[in-house]
């Protein structure tokens, strides 16, 4: 059953959370004794514990000759107008005669922003979601981290009557992050994150869907391996990523991205497999590859790359000849010739594809010059036969009336 006035459900989730950062947003608990908290900017009062309310103190900053300018002494307390980071410092009372009354480290910073959060699951079993400060408070900072499932099941409601709330789960060793154990692929949650510094709290709830931020790690494992007698092929294999699931129904798939380190261009093909054949590789040119992992129904992104391997093809064996045979000539050539004096011949430098593309280019010529002389002769003999037909016709026409003509005289006899 929908709810009579839109939007009921969400007013309620930020007034909750509201109430839940208010409640967090005081300075007791921060387990530093002898330190007061202040807002930049603000006045701030000092007070002056172990005085009595009648007796005059004096106020003193540690490191420096006067207190700051503008501040005051009201019935033993001192108050500085108008504070500043630079504000900071530890500040003692003392009585007529000297004597120390009571001393108080100020800390001086800003309220807390609300947090950048951003989530990503490397597999279908838990996420984690990472945040960053928006502001720079200057003050010691802690954060709560909460979630929600947004839909639940019948089952689940009669369970938990205020919705399935639980602890995103923080880890010492990996600050700003936290991870929900046991999710569920289908469903959508909801995340709390609170910054709570001893001056106020803020907060940001983000929705998350499973599907919109999987994001596999890299593949692991990455082997590149030449391929003997293929001097153009490369041999790539790797495996799954050890934290996606063992699950049949939760397939990967792949893309290769491959170049010689010399280019800077990159080829990329795409694959289900692990492993694939680089059939255009460039022999005895050492190449980088790299693989990436997505989810095999195109859910969620591409993992980062993994680390480079490298290899390099074989080199072609009837090159490797060619060039070995020409190196003996050039050998040879220079053995036998050790006099300085110029050769009065022409020096050949042209390369050998080159020679072979203006041989195929002459014979394409020729070809053509063939072809038209071909078409002129056969137009002339067609402009020949049919002249020749023409001055026939006459000739056969005055034939014919002459029968015709002696045609009668034979019919009187």
């Amino acid at each position: 059953m929908r709810s009579p006035i839109p939007g009921l459900g969400r007013v309620m989730v930020f007034l909750a959370a509201a109430l839940a950062s208010a409640s967090l947003a005081v300075p007791e608990g921060w387990g530093e004794e002898g330190v007061q908290y202040g807002q930049v900017g603000t006045e701030v009062t000092l007070s002056c514990t172990g005085a009595y309310s009648s007796s005059p103190v004096q106020w003193r900053r540690a490191g420096a000759a006067v207190l700051p300018e503008g501040s005051a002494v009201r019935r033993g307390a001192l108050v500085l107008p108008r504070t500043s980071l630079a504000t900071a410092g530890t500040y003692s009372c003392h009585s007529e005669d000297g004597g120390l009354l009571h001393a108080v480290s100020l800390r001086l910073g800003y309220l807390p922003g609300v947090p950048f959060v951003s989530c990503r699951a490397s597999d279908y079993e838990n996420f984690s979601c990472s945040w960053t400060s928006s502001v720079e408070t200057f003050l010691p900072t802690r954060y709560i981290t909460t979630y929600r499932k947004k839909s639940l099941t019948g089952e689940e409601k009669r369970r938990n009557k205020n919705g399935h709330v639980g602890p995103c789960l923080q880890d010492p060793s990996r600050p700003g992050t936290c991870t929900v154990h046991g999710s569920e692929f289908w469903s959508s949650y909801r995340l709390n994150i609170t910054e709570v510094n001893p001056l106020g709290s803020s907060f940001r709830l983000l929705d998350v869907t499973m599907q919109a931020i999987i994001k596999p790690d890299p593949p692991e494992g990455l082997v590149v391996e030449p391929i003997p007698l293929a001097p153009r092929r490369l041999h790539v294999s790797w495996k799954y990523p050890s934290s996606w699931p063992k699950e049949p129904h939760f397939q990967l798939r792949f893309r290769l991205q491959y170049r010689p380190v010399i280019h800077r261009s990159w080829s990329v093909v795409e694959t289900v497999n692990l492993s694939e054949v680089i059939t255009d590789a460039f022999a005895g040119l050492e190449h980088v590859v790299q693989v990436s992992a997505k989810d095999f129904l195109d859910a969620g992104n591409w993992s980062e790359w993994s680390a480079e391997a490298r290899a390099t093809p074989v080199r072609d064996p009837a090159t490797t000849a060619s060039e070995e045979t020409t190196t003996d000539a050039s050998l040879e050539t220079l053995a036998e010739e050790p006099s300085q004096a110029p050769n009065p011949e022409p020096i050949n430098r042209s390369d050998p594809l080159e020679k072979m593309a203006i041989l195929v280019s002459l014979g394409i010529f020729a070809f053509f010059v063939l072809a038209a002389v071909l078409v002129i002769t056969i137009l002339i003999w067609l402009r020949v036969r049919k002249h020749g037909k023409d001055e026939t016709k006459p000739h056969n026409f005055l034939v014919a009336a002459t029968h015709l003509k002696a045609l009668p005289s034979e019919s009187g006899c």
